[in-house]
């Protein structure tokens, strides 16, 4: 355990980021899904619907440095070809 004054404020300010940071990142995992599963269905009209959704929230996270910005460049990409491919 930090014994300076400092690091133990640092310690309680990573611990609030990182419960800060968590529901971003579920948020990332639930759109995801929904798009896998709606393209996986055949649902094209729903899952560019959820696309637009999952786009805007990953270049959000992708933004605040939660994930990294290519990580999440990646991730729309893959999440985009995969609708394409479900027409």
């Amino acid at each position: 355990m930090a014994n300076h004054k400092s690091a133990l404020k640092r310690i309680r300010q990573n611990v609030k980021r990182n419960e800060r940071n968590k529901g971003f990142r579920t948020l990332v995992k639930t759109v995801t899904k929904k798009v896998t599963t709606e393209a996986e269905a055949g649902n094209k009209e729903q899952a560019l619907v959820e696309l637009k959704r999952a786009e805007k929230v990953i270049a959000k996270v992708g933004g605040k440095g939660i994930l990294h910005s290519r990580a999440a460049s990646r991730k729309i990409s893959s999440l985009t070809r995969l609708v394409n491919r479900a027409s």
